[in-house]
């Protein structure tokens, strides 16, 4: 798991790549939480268009994240989510909770 970041006009975009499973999760999930204690942002995006591989695991750590920067007054929403990162979005129904952009025409999911 690869996590990569850019912050501008308190916007924090966060990218992960690899795959987020079990083995990922936790240590991803505390990464997270550091980076938006460290910037505190208005605004979070979870960037997962380089995401190969993601298990119910990794809904628990966008939940986490959701939870998080909801204390500190932000937002987060999800964007371009590889084709099976977004059946286990969908599944999961997190799109009822956290707005899920798909990067296709019409916007938010």
């Amino acid at each position: 798991m690869n996590i990569n970041t850019s912050f501008s006009d308190g916007r924090l975009t966060i990218y992960l790549s690899g795959e987020l499973d079990q083995h990922e999760a936790r240590s991803t999930s505390e990464c997270i939480a550091e980076l938006l204690d460290e910037y505190l942002p208005r605004d979070c995006v979870l960037d997962l268009s380089a995401l190969s591989f993601m298990d119910s695991s990794g809904i628990a750590v966008i939940v986490k994240a959701n939870r998080h920067i909801k204390t500190i007054g932000g937002r987060l929403w999800v964007e371009n989510p590889a084709r099976q990162v977004l059946r286990v979005i969908d599944a999961a129904g997190l799109d009822r909770m956290i707005p899920v952009d798909t990067g296709r025409v019409g916007g938010l999911t």
